[in-house]
């Protein structure tokens, strides 16, 4: 585990104080929190430092330097994160700097093509919360998902990738026939094509301490996590639709029991994993109707979740190895609502998923979106399979097709 090197001090009712959190989580900055209500030394080392002002967050460095109520801006500036592109044409822009951004960049880049790849969090996406892989081939012993990101963007920068981090994409448009891609900041820039490899965001119970053990002891992926927890005795997962139930059957090959926690009065699952589920021996117990209330730890590891039964307002403790949330996910293409087609959830459609012949008479090369030179990979588009490798395949792939679409021009 990395040694924290910065420490906030704030308290919990403070905004500002969760949201510098959060923006440290999201670039995957290791921190030290301090709550100045429930320590007294640090709440006198807050007032030292503000000349006796209760100023919070104050947020000290390695160095000894520290920022108090910093903005993300001065937040990703003293972290030495690039927030601003040199030029402001590239012949490829990518958005989402996860597992298949960062390939697509790689191959791409290798070609010769200019390429800008802009990232809101930290560099490899949800591989790079993950606590290990063991599943990507070439691996034997495994990897963390913080070093294969970390590996995998050095390459891109090898290859001469430009990278923004901590920076948004707010909207698409085009102009003169090239895409306009507008970012948070104010600036924009503009392309003759674009990769949205933006992935999805698992949902949330959005209950105390949730955020806490994230890599700690709540997942979001069985395959990539599960045997992390081989000869537990116990295993809880949040959810009652298909992948709750398909991914706890999963997990039962490395505990003696896994419990699903589920908020309704029945399973939403396929009746074939349901029927799993109900057999005698299938080593899955069902909780319907709960509603988790929290979860606690010891330390940085999660040890407890509570919880209640709707019909009860008595809360009650179950005490798990690790816990998995199966509450669906959500593709992180909100930008693209009114600039290119999306399913009913919200993921890209590409390729043969579209409509052939549609009003612009438009057939759309493999991992094309509806509008021409507009392209998907990985979590965000319809289809995929969710999986580091398959994301790494999708990058790939989406660059030989850009290839295509660059050699028109």
């Amino acid at each position: 585990m990395v040694e924290p090197k910065i420490t906030v001090y704030g308290a919990y009712w403070c905004p500002d104080c969760r949201r510098a959190k959060k923006f440290l989580g999201e670039q995957f900055v290791p921190y030290k929190w301090v709550d100045i209500e429930q320590d007294k030394e640090a709440e006198e080392f807050v007032l030292k430092k503000n000349d006796g002002k209760r100023i919070i967050p104050t947020i000290v460095f390695e160095d000894g330097s520290f920022l108090v109520e910093p903005t993300n801006a001065e937040l990703a500036q003293k972290l030495g994160l690039t927030t601003e592109a040199k030029k402001t044409y590239y012949d490829l822009i990518i958005v989402g700097g996860g597992p298949a951004g960062l390939t697509a960049a790689i191959y791409a880049a290798r070609e010769g093509a200019d390429t800008l790849l802009i990232e809101r969090s930290g560099l490899g996406g949800q591989a790079g919360i993950t606590v290990g892989l063991d599943n990507f081939p070439g691996f034997p012993e495994g990897i963390s998902g913080q070093e294969f990101s970390d590996r995998v963007a050095q390459q891109a920068r090898r290859f001469g990738v430009e990278i923004l981090q901590a920076v948004d994409v707010e909207r698409l448009e085009m102009e003169a026939g090239y895409h306009e891609v507008y970012t948070s900041d104010g600036r924009h820039y503009h392309s003759r094509a674009v990769l949205i490899a933006t992935g999805a965001s698992y949902r949330r119970l959005e209950v105390p301490g949730e955020e806490d053990f994230i890599g700690a002891g709540i997942h979001f992926c069985a395959t990539c996590d599960g045997p992390f927890y081989k000869g537990s005795k116990e295993i809880v997962v949040v959810g009652g639709g298909n992948s709750a139930v398909e991914e706890g059957l999963h997990l039962t090959n490395f505990t003696e029991k896994v419990t699903l926690l589920v908020r309704g009065d029945k399973l939403t699952a396929s009746q074939i994993a349901i029927d799993k589920v109900n057999q005698p021996n299938s080593g899955v117990e069902v909780k319907y109707n709960t509603v988790v209330e929290a979860f606690e730890g010891q330390g940085s590891k999660l040890k407890t979740i509570k919880y209640h039964h709707k019909d009860s307002d008595e809360t009650e403790e179950i005490h798990p190895a690790a816990a998995f949330i199966f509450i669906g996910q959500t593709p992180n293409t909100a930008f693209l609502k009114e600039y290119a087609e999306l399913d009913k959830y919200g993921f890209v459609l590409t390729g043969h998923d579209l409509s052939h012949g549609d009003k612009h008479d438009h057939r759309a090369l493999p991992f094309e979106s509806s509008v021409p030179g507009i392209f998907a990979a990985g979590d965000a588009r319809h289809g995929s399979t969710k999986q580091v490798a398959s994301a790494v395949g999708e990058g790939a792939a989406a660059s030989i097709s850009i290839r295509e679409f660059l050699k028109k021009g």
